[in-house]
């Protein structure tokens, strides 16, 4: 099956396949998969809109790069596989790519620390580090019901704007990205600043607030400390912790 795969696709999409499936194997490793029930998305290069997508069923940490489901804008297969896909499920995901271009991959988890900080009135609050990364570029969007429905992408669109994350209210998180590396590296913060929000409110204790101005000036301070490089600063070394911990995403 790998060799099959690889040689009918171009170079470009195996290594955007490998990206991916590394990216859905370290959500698993981070613990912040739900079972088959999340999705994260990456639009292969080429003038075509085409996708891929984890196909349905198939346990995160099993997702390898010849096993991910090639689809249209619609969320139909255009690349023969045994595995279904949700359409559904694609309809938040199918919804960004095409409203930003700069948005190559989406990703979007229903993690515990993530869902349970979008379920709070005041949303995500500045009093770590991570709070004031992610706030220098988050957006949010109120709870439609499962996200099935054509009328709600719009609004959905609207509240992410041009940021790298929205919160889903009383749903989940979802961040977006130039590549897989800097997807991932955006919910890695987000997902960071929830689980501190979390443990500091379960403190009882009054909390400490980030002033605004630091939140404003955060982009710039990113981008220096990350040399440039966003995600890539921190992508090769996870793609070595999964070469020990999970091997076998590049099959």
């Amino acid at each position: 099956m790998t060799a099959s795969i690889k040689a009918a696709v171009s170079e470009a999409e195996w290594q955007l396949r490998v990206d991916l499936a590394a990216a859905y194997r370290l959500v698993a490793l981070f613990g912040w998969d739900d079972l088959v029930f999340t999705h994260l998305t990456a639009r292969i290069p080429g003038p075509e809109h085409h996708f891929l997508i984890n196909p349905y069923g198939m346990m995160f940490e099993e997702i390898t790069a010849s096993s991910l489901v090639k689809i249209d804008l619609d969320g139909q297969k255009v690349m023969d596989s045994q595995w279904p896909v949700n359409p559904a499920g694609f309809t938040i995901h199918s919804a960004v790519h095409a409203a930003r271009d700069d948005a190559q991959c989406v990703m979007h988890t229903h993690s515990i620390n993530g869902v349970a900080v979008s379920a709070q009135q005041d949303g995500l609050l500045p009093i770590s580090q991570q709070a004031v990364i992610a706030l220098a570029s988050l957006g949010y969007h109120d709870y439609e019901g499962l996200a099935l429905t054509e009328e709600e992408k719009p609004r959905l669109v609207a509240d992410l704007g041009h940021n790298a994350a929205l919160m889903l209210r009383n749903h989940g998180l979802l961040t977006v990205g130039e590549t897989v590396a800097n997807a991932f590296l955006a919910m890695y913060v987000l997902e960071a600043a929830c689980m501190a929000q979390v443990r500091a409110l379960a403190g009882g204790r009054d909390l400490t607030l980030v002033n605004q101005k630091i939140v404003d000036g955060m982009k710039a301070q990113v981008v220096e400390v990350t040399k440039g490089l966003g995600g890539d600063i921190a992508w090769p070394g996870l793609l070595r912790r999964l070469d020990r911990r999970m091997p076998g995403y590049a099959d």
